[in-house]
């Protein structure tokens, strides 16, 4: 019976171990020991489920802008003689469909003695047509040196493309007094640019009011590399 038993028992081991090596061992945590290949490490999300792309419009409630707000550091300044009667343009491209109902415009200064009239803020798609205009916004010049926002006497649906922001400035000021707030690019902000796509440009002398359409090929850069450049806006 002794020898009976044993040859059972060995049988039995060696059935047993052939089948470990021919299935592969697996270890209490899931993973196959002996196979040579190691287990497969799945990547970590990113924390809050995206990159971080800096800051965006819509983290202080706007919808498109010129650039971040935190780097319109800049003050820029001009005599009336220079920029009065010229349709300043400053490009913006839109990303998304918006309803466009407000331009943000930073006011760095003021001048109390100024005598302005004829001031406007207005829209021209790529094409060069007036899409939107506010009313005279001369009386918010002279107050509030902040960024606020100018309200469109008509909102509009705006698809994605690109825009240019329009003002207008009539009247007298002091040079230093009224002021806007802006980067300090300088002269570089139509860096590899050319009409009728730059970024920053003047169109147009003698206007009281801003015209129903502009020559975009027309874009002067003559005022802007004096100074009167890189305006900040956005778009609420």
């Amino acid at each position: 019976m002794r020898t009976r038993t044993t040859t059972a028992t060995t049988g039995l081991v060696a059935a047993l171990a052939t089948m470990l090596i021919l299935g592969g061992c697996t270890a209490p945590g899931g993973e196959r020991q002996g196979s040579g290949t190691a287990p497969a490490t799945a990547s970590a999300p990113a924390p809050g489920g995206g990159s971080f792309d800096g800051p965006r419009p819509q983290d202080q409630n706007l919808l498109a802008w010129t650039g971040d707000p935190n780097d319109a550091g800049h003050v820029t300044a001009q005599s009336a003689a220079g920029v009065g009667g010229r349709v300043t343009l400053v490009r913006i491209v839109l990303r998304e469909r918006i309803t466009w109902s407000n331009i943000w415009l930073g006011l760095a200064g003021i001048d109390p003695n100024a005598q302005l009239a004829n001031c406007y803020l207005g829209v021209y798609d790529a094409g060069g047509a007036l899409v939107g205009t506010t009313e005279d916004i001369s009386p918010q010049l002279m107050t509030d040196a902040i960024a606020k926002p100018f309200a469109l006497s008509k909102p509009f649906t705006a698809a994605p493309g690109t825009y240019f922001i329009a003002l207008l400035l009539n009247g007298n000021w002091a040079t230093n007094g009224l002021t806007l707030k802006a980067t300090g690019a300088g002269i570089s902000v139509n860096a590899g640019l050319a009409p009728p796509q730059l970024r920053y440009s003047t169109v147009l002398t003698g206007q009281t009011s801003l015209p129903r359409t502009v020559n975009l090929a027309e874009q002067s850069t003559s005022t802007i590399n004096t100074g009167w450049a890189s305006q900040w806006y956005a778009v609420s």
